[in-house]
């Protein structure tokens, strides 16, 4: 089954959405001590750290190496989780197609050559998504248009951890 989604993610735009299920293989980020005053089930990025952190309250968080904008392409601020989807369609948007004009019109969900990997979290307020990777190798770099790149265990994990409406703060 699809449905239609009209979202722009890093200046990536998703457009049907498939309903399969998350693979079952999901590694946790490392829990490590956390001081920020978030409360719990907060997601805080640190741009500058490539870090994506799950607070779990008591001074603790579950952190993961996430990759992010490269230059001109960072953001920061305050958003919520939108949308949760599996395997996502994706569809390059106009900054994109300019520096990749032979990219086709989508690449379906699944696919090796589709950059959102087995999940997406859509951020509420604008461009951006959370969301996994079929090139695990840029996790941990300056590398997208400005989304936030997990491996494809770690957006599996951290997907069943949150819930739409979950509270993202981004800083650089």
């Amino acid at each position: 089954m699809h449905r239609s989604l009209v979202a722009f993610v890093g200046a990536i735009f998703l457009a049907s959405l498939s309903t399969a299920t998350i693979p079952s293989t999901a590694t946790a980020g490392q829990v490590v001590a956390f001081k920020g005053g978030a409360a719990r089930g907060t997601i805080i990025v640190r741009t500058k750290e490539r870090r994506l952190y799950l607070v779990l309250g008591n001074g603790k968080a579950l952190r993961y190496t996430v990759g992010v904008g490269r230059a001109g392409r960072q953001w920061s601020g305050t958003s919520f989780i939108r949308g949760k989807h599996i395997r996502p369609n994706w569809s390059p948007p106009a900054a994109i197609r300019r520096d990749r004009p032979n990219l086709p019109e989508v690449i379906p969900g699944g696919s090796p050559e589709n950059p959102m990997g087995v999940a997406a979290l859509t951020l509420s307020g604008g461009s951006y998504a959370i969301h996994g990777t079929n090139a695990p190798q840029s996790i941990g770099g300056f590398v997208s248009y400005g989304c936030i790149r997990m491996s494809n265990q770690d957006i599996t994990d951290l997907y069943r951890r949150v819930r739409v409406g979950t509270r993202v703060i981004v800083t650089r």
